[in-house]
């Protein structure tokens, strides 16, 4: 199977010099909008997985704590250094978001932007991020999705054959990985290209199931 970790690792080392370039512009607002939906407050700890190249930096306080982890190398590279550019300071590492190297507990908040839909396995993460949050604490997701109401058709899981192993899962849905992992939605809106983009906004209130 072609998504895995390892294919993950090699090919974003590949896409990492060209990323800026791809992602930037596109997903501008997108982010903007999700991060505007969290209950920002001074000295919060804050996790970005999956962060890149940094490219929710702008959007983010300048009062917080800020972590960050990629699974790429070259990612975590040019994350340092625009975190550097722009004078923030930042704890940036390469690291697995289906293994956080962070004790229970440890976050206020977790961003998770344009990770879930290639991931080999979005639960896992999304109980990793559970885990490393604090009690009541948020978890801020913007990615793609298919519709909550009704799974993938069998010409979507085609495309997605390609999709997945190129770029990006398709056929994930946003609630039913949110909430088996544990977290109570309070925000999901539509941000880009009608509703496929989407960002949430849940808090972490169980055990995951």
């Amino acid at each position: 199977m072609l998504n895995t970790t390892a294919w993950n690792r090699l090919r974003y080392g590949l896409y990492a010099p060209l990323y800026d370039h791809v992602a930037e512009r596109a997903f501008r607002q997108a982010r903007r909008q999700a991060l505007a939906q969290v209950h920002w407050r001074p000295g919060m700890r804050v996790l970005l997985v999956g962060a890149g190249t940094g490219l929710d930096l702008p959007w983010l306080p300048r009062d917080i704590e800020l972590h960050a982890t990629d699974l790429s190398p070259a990612m975590v590279q040019r994350l340092a250094a625009r975190a550097e550019a722009m004078e923030r300071d930042l704890e940036a590492e390469v690291m697995d978001a289906e293994d956080l190297h962070y004790p229970d507990g440890h976050f206020d908040v977790v961003v998770m932007h344009l990770i879930l839909a290639v991931m080999p396995d979005p639960a896992r993460g999304l109980v990793e991020a559970h885990r490393v949050l604090a009690a009541d604490g948020q978890l801020c997701v913007m990615d793609k999705f298919q519709a909550d109401e009704r799974p993938a058709g069998p010409g979507r899981r085609a495309l997605n054959l390609v999709t997945s192993a190129i770029a990006t899962d398709i056929t994930r849905q946003a609630r039913p990985l949110l909430e088996g992992a544990g977290f109570v939605i309070e925000a999901d809106r539509p941000v880009l290209m009608g509703s496929l983009f989407r960002a949430l906004l849940a808090r972490k209130a169980s055990t995951p199931g």
